[in-house]
Order: structure tokens, then sequence, then C-alpha cells
């Protein structure tokens, strides 16, 4: 689980229409906006968030977790349907979990992963 995520972008519009609609699909919502600033609730709790301001982004890598495969599946769409760029579609890496990855509209790698085991 995240616990906390301050990530820099250039367009909180841009931002907020991505990642309101793809973390959608794993159970994250929009809980606090301002001028300067989204925070989106991840877990169950709004002890774990991601809180975007305007800045100058920097590269780094982050995942979230979904409870199934089709969780992985949704978020993957919707992210290419809201301007992602596909970094690795929806499979099974070494048989040991199900994740697809995604460039989001800032140049971060994003990934969503489901910890099931190929059968």
């Amino acid at each position: 689980m995240i616990d906390h995520l301050d990530i820099h972008v250039q367009d909180l519009s841009r931002t907020k229409k991505f990642y309101t609609t793809i973390l959608s699909a794993l159970g994250g919502h929009l809980i606090d906006e301002s001028n300067s600033g989204l925070t989106y609730q991840t877990g169950e709790n709004a002890d774990g968030y991601i809180w975007f301001e305007i800045g100058e982004p920097y590269p780094f890598h982050f995942a979230f977790q979904a409870k199934t495969n089709s969780e992985v599946d949704e978020f993957y769409k919707k992210a290419l349907e809201n301007g992602g760029k596909d970094n690795g579609t929806p499979a099974y890496r070494k048989d040991d979990y199900y994740a697809a990855f995604i460039i989001d509209p800032d140049g971060y790698r994003i990934e969503a992963v489901c910890h099931t085991k190929k059968e």
C-alpha cells in the first residue's frame, strides 16, 4: 500500500482528469482540491494518499495495488483513454504477479499490480 506521495505536475487540470479517472478503477478518489494541489485517497482510509502540486516534474516509478486482475485491466484501459501512454500491457510478469505499466501525461512511470500468481 502507498502511504503517501508528493508529486510535482505541470497542469493540475490535466492531472485531475487523468488521475480521477484511472484511480477510480482501483477504488481511489479525490478528497481535497485547492489552487495549488490535489489530494487523492488511495487506501481504505485517508492514511494512504497522493498529493499533486504544481512544480517541475522529476522522474520516478510508483505502483498502485489492485485487488484483482480485472482492476489492473480497467486501470490500463482508462489510462490510455485519458492521455496515458503504454509502457507494458496487462500481463503476468514472471508468472508471479499481474501488472500493467503506463507513462502518465507528465512522464511518470506508473503501474497497477495485483499479486496473484498465474495458475
